[in-house]
């Protein structure tokens, strides 16, 4: 079958070009052809594989556009990278892989085409056309990656054992597919991945959460972490999330399933937010749910502070997987402290106290908490979920009025350490502190309006109750 239509960009022409002058064959493969016959949206980059030195294919291409791009050469790993109208291009030469037990970097020789089908992921990551003069656009597929494609099949090229052995990360590559291409991971391949799975173990944290952060960016990440989860991936990569998955019964008394009920929350959070960091937040709000809980007769089963826990414990994932230990980590830090304090005051009469205390902990991100919140309604009672959700919209209400009246988000006193030092000509002191934490509870308890005037009436009064006087 042709393809041609495939390739109507110019730049395929101009590869084509670049390779009959240096008397090589070359060929399109993996996700751009895969995504094509997908009719999937392009994504922003092509590989080229030369029956030959990608470099050399590479240079020759870039020879041969009007704006000369530059060429970046990766030596080691014979690649060559240019840019193209905002499309990045890889060329590599063909190659055939072999492995040690104890890296998933290849030895690499020179090969064929075959050998470099063979050394794919996947069939459906095998497909390749053809950008040679005798056969230009015609797709090639050594492994019947067409009809795995029409069948929506995740499967190797090779034996899935070799093939997830000699690069672990590829198990991870596989959910990932399935997750986002609503695609079924072939069940011999399934069960080599849980065969596999200690090999993960080589694989750096950074790629991990590479992958996780794609799980993490589908519409139904919950497909992914089931499947990581079935395949034994998800207990060695976040056994805080696997801990969740466990239910006792004492006395009758039984907890719901906190990692079932954590996957809805993700899949609930989806439609409402593209941040990859908030939905993180979702996947980790209850981790401390499984350190914290207890049994007792008159309360049941609680889990106190689990909140608190889970926030440290954020810390230690984020340093364990090597993800960013900046303000991404202290965002998804202060959403796990934070994600009961909205549903709290879901169930209860909404005062405006409690909605400046929430607003003036979560400052600039309690629109995110809100939503983190709303999607952590996973009751199936419909009085109840109807119940919250029209509470949840007379917090947003009450923020919205708080807020305009009393300016608690990213709250600054009024009145500033430095000039209360001045007014009672005091060094730093017990006092200074004690001063301006009555401040700050004045304004949350609504005793005082955020203001000057009224903040420096107050710290006059309560500094008198203190025996300091005004200079």
């Amino acid at each position: 079958m042709n393809y041609n239509k495939a390739l109507e960009n110019p730049i395929f022409k101009i590869i084509a070009k670049a390779s009959q002058e240096l008397n090589l064959e070359s060929y399109v493969i993996g996700g751009f052809v895969r995504d094509f016959i997908l009719q999937r949206d392009f994504k922003k980059d092509i590989d080229i594989v030369a029956i030959g030195s990608g470099i050399d294919l590479a240079l020759k291409v870039s020879e041969l556009l009007p704006h000369k791009p530059k060429v970046q050469v990766f030596k080691n790993y014979g690649t060559a990278m240019l840019r193209y109208k905002e499309i990045d291009i890889e060329f590599v030469g063909a190659r055939k892989e072999s492995y040690n037990q104890e890296s998933r970097n290849p030895i690499v020789e020179n090969g064929t085409l075959e050998d470099d089908q063979n050394r794919r992921d996947f069939t459906i990551n095998a497909l390749a056309f053809s950008l040679n003069g005798n056969n230009y656009g015609d797709l090639i597929d050594p492994f019947n990656g067409l009809a795995d494609l029409e069948n929506k099949i995740i499967k190797t090229p090779l034996s899935p054992d070799i093939t997830y052995s000699d690069d672990p990360l590829r198990m991870l590559r596989g959910i990932r597919f399935a997750t986002q291409l609503y695609f079924e991971i072939e069940s011999e391949s399934l069960t080599a991945i849980e065969r596999n799975k200690d090999r993960i173990k080589i694989i750096s944290g950074e790629r991990i959460v590479d992958e996780l952060n794609k799980i993490l960016e589908t519409k139904k990440p919950s497909v992914g972490f089931l499947l990581l989860y079935k395949a034994g991936l998800l207990d060695i990569i976040l056994p805080e999330l696997t801990a969740l998955n466990n239910v006792e019964e004492i006395e009758g008394h039984t907890h719901k399933n906190n990692f079932y009920h954590t996957l809805e929350v993700v899949d609930n959070i989806c439609p409402n937010t593209n941040d990859v960091w908030l939905r993180w937040s979702a996947l980790l709000h209850d981790i401390g749910k499984a350190p914290t809980k207890r049994f007792n007769k008159k309360q049941g089963w609680t889990f106190h502070g689990h909140e608190f826990l889970g926030g440290k414990m954020v810390k230690k994932i984020f340093e364990r997987l090597h993800m960013p230990l900046n303000n991404k980590m202290k965002f998804v830090q202060k959403m796990v402290m934070l994600s009961s304090r909205p549903i709290v005051l879901a169930e209860e009469i909404v005062t405006d106290s409690a909605v400046r205390r929430l607003v003036f902990d979560a400052g600039e991100d309690v629109d995110n908490l809100m939503t983190l919140c709303e999607a952590d309604i996973t009751t199936k009672n419909p009085n109840k979920f109807k119940k919250y959700h029209n509470n949840f919209d007379i917090v947003r209400q009450k923020i919205i009025e708080v807020e305009e009246r009393d300016h608690v988000r990213n709250f600054q006193p009024p009145i500033s350490g430095e000039e209360i030092m001045k007014l009672f000509n005091l060094k730093p002191s017990r006092e200074i502190g004690i001063l301006k934490e009555a401040v700050k509870e004045a304004i949350l308890e609504g005793e005082i309006p955020n203001e000057y005037q009224a903040a420096y009436n107050f710290v006059m009064k309560r500094a008198a109750k203190l025996g300091l006087k005004k200079i």
